[in-house]
């Protein structure tokens, strides 16, 4: 099984929060997203009753993510590498200035919505993207190396 890890950083950072959780099972690479209401329902089926039918649908699934070893929580939002990653593209910029406008930007209150402001102010957005998902996709590899989930590299568009 080749599991492309390409939209993989996408759907931690989508998925994976205080509503839903989404796992992928390590032997076939399904990824399957479920609201921590669908789990506590999967978990007592008897409360399931007044449930909508879309969830009463998602109930066996649920119950299969739950008893199997198979389906891991993929990681949460990359949270604790947010910062690193601004920190480090703002370093890799050649232009000094530019680079201590985003390190200024990245600190205190507010800093995502600053550093946000001034890549699209100084003009670097795609530049910024670019690095972003290079990064994000490293941590999916790592992350798939670590649980033996086998994948391979989509070709990145331009």
């Amino acid at each position: 099984m080749h599991y492309g890890c390409d939209c993989f950083p996408s759907r931690c950072d989508r998925a994976n929060g205080s509503e839903a959780t989404a796992y992928i099972n390590r032997k076939s690479g399904e990824i399957i997203t479920l609201t921590h209401e669908e789990l506590a329902l999967a978990e007592g089926p008897e409360e399931a009753e007044d449930a909508p039918q879309w969830q009463k649908d998602l109930l066996p699934k649920a119950q299969e993510v739950l008893a199997s070893e198979d389906f891991i929580p993929l990681p949460g939002k990359f949270g604790d590498s947010r910062v690193v990653h601004h920190e480090r593209f703002a370093e890799s910029l050649a232009n000094r200035a530019v680079s201590d406008e985003l390190d200024a930007a990245i600190h205190g209150p507010g800093a995502f919505r600053r550093f946000k402001d001034a890549v699209h102010r100084l003009g670097i957005t795609d530049e910024w993207y670019r690095f972003r998902e290079a990064a994000l996709e490293e941590i999916a590899i790592e992350f798939l190396e670590e649980h033996g989930i086998a994948y391979q590299r989509e070709p990145r568009q331009k």
